[in-house]
């Protein structure tokens, strides 16, 4: 039996792990390698270094719960180690890996463009950026590592949500690129479950997006994409979307050509469509064109956040998130509006419901948060909960990310967060992490 090492040539035999990952491979040596690539990625995202055979068997733990898939070859489709037909697929056209740190707040003043938001770069800088925030990071004391670096994006981070933390059988359509970051994409979407043949490799970058935090959870973002590959609308098939329930989308009009035709052919298919906002910048440059899609009918689900709402109304003489969510009810069968620490207001009819935020009032991260919550509540729709229950899985789900750095839930908070839904008498996942 082959053995994989790991540190402090600690043991794990290859036929325990890979019975316990459901993992599949064509080939016995592409099994090692890959095998070998996601221990060793998953060692180091987890902290686990030097930490002998109690390493090994968290990692095993961990791994137990979540499907492992291999990655594809150029050009092919990512092979399928979990359900078939996903109950919910993300459209994130461009898979994206976020580098996350906590960083010194003077640091930002070596670094172009203003504090907060986000602004896009080219490839050169964010290399140079990486290295700045590498050499000037924060370990907070808590924390296993200063800097993190998983699978990004909205969509990536509700799917990889609800797969990993509600057991929700869960794809994504997209295409990564060939290269290191468009592997570790694989890698970390892979063990969390996620069906990944719908994801397309393709030549070229993977999107890349550095995140850095300041010590009161605020954000400043740099993202790259202006050279990642990305699935084009003609790519998409009937296939991708059969014997699905739920489409879950990013409202960006530099996508909106895939967006329209994935909403066009998930709709032939019978699947309800949710989508998000994405930014108060992108609401007001690109309103005319959400206000067609909003219009069309076609949007069953919308979740915006407080700038989001204010903006979608802007010069309107009632602009508060309860008038947003009316708006947003005249065209969606369900409206959410998040409002941060003050929770969420919803409508489904001519039901509306107001939910307190559930968590820490300081977040250690605030990304993922509006990410999660929406995982949340699409948990409970599928449930068949009510619309105030829906607020509360999402608020006890967005509140878990928050508590430590990035966009990805510990295992930890998956507890708390399963703690906060008993409190609550709101019925329990049947995964467990």
């Amino acid at each position: 039996m082959t053995i994989l090492r790991g540190p402090n040539s600690n043991s794990i035999e290859q036929g325990q792990f890979r019975k316990k990952t459901n993992f599949r491979c064509k080939s016995s040596f592409g099994a090692n390698v890959a095998l070998l690539g996601v221990y060793i990625y998953e060692v180091k995202r987890q902290g686990l270094e030097g930490k002998g055979p109690r390493g090994c068997v968290l990692l095993i733990r961990n791994l137990s719960q979540m499907g492992v898939a291999t990655l594809p070859g150029n050009g092919e489709i990512a092979t399928d180690a979990v359900a078939t037909h996903p109950l919910i697929l993300g459209l994130q056209p461009a898979a994206l890996v976020d580098h996350v740190a906590h960083i010194d707040w003077s640091l930002l003043d070596q670094i172009p463009g203003d504090r907060g938001g986000s602004m896009p770069v080219a490839i050169e800088e964010l290399e140079h950026i990486l290295k700045e925030v590498k050499a000037h990071k924060l370990a907070l004391p808590d924390e296993l590592s200063p800097m993190k670096t998983m699978a990004g994006g909205s969509v990536a981070n509700t799917i990889r949500g609800l797969s990993a933390g509600f057991g929700v059988s869960c794809g994504i359509i997209g295409a990564c690129g060939d290269d290191e970051q468009g592997k570790l994409f694989v890698s970390n979407m892979s063990f969390n479950g996620v069906n990944l043949s719908r994801l397309r490799m393709k030549q070229g970058h993977t999107a890349q997006c550095v995140c850095m935090v300041d010590e009161l959870g605020n954000r400043t973002m740099r993202p790259c994409l202006s050279s990642a590959v990305k699935v084009q609308a003609d790519e998409l098939t009937m296939e991708d979307f059969k014997g699905s329930k739920w489409l879950v989308l990013r409202y960006a009009v530099f996508n909106l050509e895939v967006i329209q035709a994935a909403i066009r052919t998930a709709k032939k298919e019978g699947l309800f469509v949710s989508m998000d906002l994405a930014s108060f910048e992108m609401v007001r440059n690109f309103k005319s064109q959400l206000l067609q899609l909003l219009e069309s009918g076609d949007i069953d689900l919308c979740f915006a956040n407080e700038d989001e709402a204010m903006e979608l109304l802007r010069g309107e003489q009632n602009t508060d998130p309860e008038a947003a969510a009316e708006f947003l009810a005249k065209h969606c069968n369900w409206a959410v509006v998040t409002l941060g620490a003050n929770g969420c207001i919803a409508r489904h009819g001519k039901e509306i419901v107001r939910v307190p935020a559930i968590g820490e009032a300081k977040a250690t991260d605030a990304t993922g948060a509006g990410d999660l919550f929406a995982g949340g509540f699409l948990y409970g729709l599928v449930k068949g909960l009510s619309l105030e229950e829906c607020c509360q899985v999402g608020a006890c789900s967005g509140g878990s990310v928050i508590r430590s750095l990035g966009g990805e839930v510990t295992p930890e908070n998956w507890q708390w967060m399963y703690k906060q839904m008993q409190i609550r008498d709101l019925p329990l996942p049947d995964i467990r992490n």
